[in-house]
């Protein structure tokens, strides 16, 4: 049975597979010399022995960096739960014992930048290392990849993309949108195609079906068949502003920037207001992100105009006058909000909605 560990990668800055990794030189016949992180070196002389630790390994960087993403407490502990199964089914196998069919096709449930499409990048790596998929690679489309313009142009654009996904995971993102326009639309034979190609090649792919919750429900009520071929329904909640200070320090940090005090006072103020405003799918990452590119630019601007030697200190902290003037510029739910702070009125610029 495979042991999962989450081990933190390694301190220095090596790319993971040469951190985790470090063989002596021989050839095929010599003794090889491994050495995973935090790990005594040992000398193994059986290349499949060395192949197994070396997949384990990436196994356990591909679960510990899961677990490092902020929140999704239930996506974890399904993915867990998940890898257990198909441990235990292979353990069956292996006495003879009867096991459940894997089929392992999923939907992703929720919000725009709520890690739907990292994760599904995550579960590719997971499933190679499980001996599941091939590859372990993730084609990622829409529908603009997969529909045509004229008959059987969209069939051969879904083939097209299923054959890139053979061996790894094909995530369509906004999937609901193959559906929207009714019977004669071409979405519906992209759909089509897509069920044929998951049964055609049922060992060889893992296809992952992502969109807002309501949205993708109204999809498998349109299309019943669906729901029976996706067993895995995995719900991306949003983030709580908790959370979302988390992702930002995340995001701040290997650019090496922090936020002074009252700069992170601020922020945490910005997400507040853009959540009780009731800005749709407020909480998610992307709202963090906007903010800060916003808070980034006029950081550099403000140390131009104002700094002729500006110290390291200077280039790396952002004040909480770098966020307020990125409030001003629009609101930080995204583009298109701009906050009237006289009349408390949040205007949608492009159709002129107004919400008191």
């Amino acid at each position: 049975m495979v042991k999962i560990r989450f081990t933190p990668p390694p301190a220095n800055k090596m790319e993971p597979e040469r951190a985790n990794r470090m063989v002596s030189a021989g050839g095929n016949n010599k003794t090889q010399t491994f050495r995973f992180a935090g790990t005594p070196r040992e000398k193994i002389n059986h290349p499949a022995i060395n192949q197994e630790n070396h997949g384990k390994a990436r196994l356990q960087q591909a679960m510990y960096e899961l677990q490092q993403m902020v929140g999704l407490k239930e996506v974890k502990e399904l993915v867990q739960e998940l890898l257990a199964f198909l441990d235990v089914q292979r353990l069956r196998a292996r006495e003879n014992l009867a096991t459940e069919p894997m089929v392992l096709h999923m939907i992703f449930l929720g919000n725009p930048g709520t890690g739907k499409t990292t994760v599904a990048r995550l579960v590719g790596r997971i499933l190679k290392e499980m001996g599941i998929l091939a590859k372990g690679h993730t084609v990622e489309v829409e529908r603009a990849d997969l529909v045509g313009e004229y008959i059987g142009h969209t069939a051969q654009k879904t083939r097209d993309h299923l054959k890139k996904a053979l061996g790894g995971i094909l995530f369509v993102d906004e999937a609901y949108a193959l559906a929207r326009g009714g019977e004669k639309d071409f979405g519906k034979e992209a759909i089509d195609t897509m069920v044929k190609g998951m049964e055609d090649h049922k060992d060889q792919l893992v296809l992952i079906l992502a969109g807002y919750r309501e949205e993708m429900e109204w999809l498998l009520q349109t299309n019943p068949g669906l729901r029976s071929r996706f067993p895995l329904h995995i719900y991306f909640p949003d983030y709580t502003i908790q959370e979302l200070m988390l992702i930002a320090q995340a995001m701040l940090q290997p650019r090496q920037y922090i936020l002074t005090p009252e700069a992170e006072q601020e922020l945490e103020r910005q997400i507040r207001r853009s959540l009780l405003v009731g800005r749709e799918y407020a909480g998610n990452a992307r709202l963090v992100r906007n903010i800060l590119e916003r808070a980034i630019r006029r950081q550099a601007r403000r140390l131009v105009e104002t700094l002729s030697n500006p110290t390291k200190e200077d280039l790396i902290k952002i004040t909480r006058d770098d966020l307020l003037e990125s409030a001003g510029e629009q609101h930080p739910g995204g583009q298109g909000w701009r906050v009237h702070e006289n009349i408390k009125v949040i205007r949608k610029v492009e159709d002129g909605a107004e919400f008191g």
